[in-house]
């Protein structure tokens, strides 16, 4: 659902991001190797795939906090690079998939071909990188920062921490878990105007009991460099609840 259609929603549906454990997970595997910096996740055979960020400080057996950063509307992975920095400042393990389509979430929420390629994306990260459970955000911007809200505080069992920058929704299709919550929004933000989003849903979350963090700043719907460091840094700090 794109930035056009914010005001004309629907919710229904769930799909877990994770799954039981059958038969023959029980099995060993093979530990697949990893990269250091950025590697194509190789989740699909299409182009539309997605990419995984490991920093030089990662150690095997060291738990290493992980974010899932959801592009915008029309975006692709490789717009995460300008994040790497951080990435490497902050100690972060980065996944950055692709919508299936133009943009996130254009079928039923919990339904729609975008959750079915995230939960496949998490587990394979979490295969062949040590996780630290306790530090995985789902963040995302604009158009992916509305399906990380909603898919965030859908799956907060396994997302203790969401990222909400510019983003335009709110249709969780249940509340799972009490992930923290981080908002980014622009004064002048005229795609997806503050008081509709952020002002409207902080309030709503924090009566539910969310603990959740709401920064203001001056400017548009681009998310300033000095935000992004916020977030990060807002991120590492933050243990769940």
């Amino acid at each position: 659902m794109n930035r056009r259609s914010f005001l004309t929603m629907g919710a229904a549906g769930a799909l877990a991001l994770t799954r039981r454990a059958t038969a023959s997970d029980a099995q060993p595997q093979p530990q697949p190797e990893f990269t250091y910096g950025q590697s194509r996740l190789g989740i699909v055979d299409d182009e539309r795939d997605g990419t995984l960020y490991v920093p030089k400080a990662y150690k095997p057996g060291v738990p290493m906090p992980a974010m899932m950063m959801l592009h915008g509307f029309a975006g692709f992975a490789d717009s995460v690079r300008s994040l790497f920095p951080l990435a490497e400042e902050f100690g972060v393990i980065l996944i950055a998939p692709e919508s299936r389509g133009l943009t996130w979430g254009q079928s039923i929420p919990g339904f729609d071909a975008d959750v079915r390629y995230l939960g496949p994306a998490y587990r394979y990260v979490t295969s062949i990188l040590d996780i630290d459970r306790q530090h995985v955000a789902l963040a995302g911007i604009s158009d992916g920062a509305g399906y990380a809200l909603s898919m965030g505080l859908a799956y907060g069992d396994t997302f203790n921490h969401v990222i909400v920058l510019s983003g335009g929704l709110m249709i969780p299709f249940r509340y799972q878990g009490m992930p923290r919550l981080f908002f980014a929004h622009g004064l002048d933000d005229m795609q997806m105007p503050i008081d509709r989003t952020a002002r409207k849903f902080v309030p709503e979350l924090k009566a539910k009991g969310y603990d959740v963090t709401l920064h203001e700043y001056q400017g548009g719907h681009r998310v300033p460099p000095a935000e992004m460091r916020e977030a990060f840094k807002w991120f590492v700090a933050s243990t769940p609840q």
